[in-house]
């Protein structure tokens, strides 16, 4: 599983946070030269989990009226705003500036599948 010092470490990573199932903030690491801190990222905690409920919800959904599979379970959560992203699975997230990010190997850090 992905830890924040290996999220910290992604090219352009200014934040990285771990959370609870009710969205509170358990640890944070924010980089020295960024406007965040921990209030900033206890919100994008929740933003998270809401996010993350809402698409599991809408998946499941949509696989059992339509018989389309491959939407559940939902495997993570992405907000593309206009200065930073924020990509996160179901314990952990990252803030990246969109100018200077490599949401691939972001991604493959949450997966577990690289580092």
């Amino acid at each position: 599983m992905s830890n924040l010092d290996e999220l910290m470490a992604q090219p352009g990573a200014i934040g990285a946070f771990k959370y609870g199932s009710k969205g509170e903030l358990i640890e944070s690491r924010i980089a020295d030269d960024s406007e965040l801190n921990d209030a900033i990222l206890d919100l994008l905690c929740h933003v998270c989990v809401a996010n993350i409920s809402i698409a599991t919800m809408q998946a499941r959904g949509w696989e059992n009226m339509t018989a389309m599979k491959g939407f559940y379970p939902v495997k993570g959560f992405s907000m593309l705003g206009f200065e930073w992203t924020v990509i996160a699975n179901d314990e952990f997230g990252v803030v990246l500036p969109n100018n200077n990010a490599d949401f691939e190997a972001v991604q493959a850090v949450l997966s577990g599948e690289g580092g």
